[in-house]
């Protein structure tokens, strides 16, 4: 539950990110995933380890090839921002720019 929770809320951020730099429309699919690694970090002067959140935009036409969307950095910025500082329990905010093939769209 606690995990669904901290997914939810940094996939809310990163749309939301999305959405007010006018992006929303012309991504074809955009996500967060919670991913299964610790990350040390420094939260004030504490060293903390908490979780990695992947997030991933691709722009395709058929689902059987995709490219990851190029996001500006400063939505990028803001995005990992929000999240770290939002999201109890994260630290680390990472972009996945594989395309499809070799990758896959979703993470499993």
């Amino acid at each position: 539950e606690e995990k669904l929770n901290i997914l939810r809320e940094a996939d809310h951020i990163f749309i939301d990110e999305i959405k007010k730099a006018g992006l929303y429309h012309k991504i074809w699919q955009a996500f967060a995933v919670l991913t299964n690694t610790q990350s040390v970090g420094v939260m004030g002067d504490n060293r903390t380890y908490q979780n990695c959140v992947a997030i991933r935009a691709v722009n395709s036409k058929d689902a059987m090839t995709a490219d990851w969307s190029k996001i500006p950095y400063e939505v990028l910025s803001s995005v990992s921002s929000r999240i770290i500082n939002e999201v109890e329990g994260i630290n680390r905010v990472v972009y996945d720019i594989t395309s499809k093939p070799p990758g896959t769209i979703e993470w499993e």
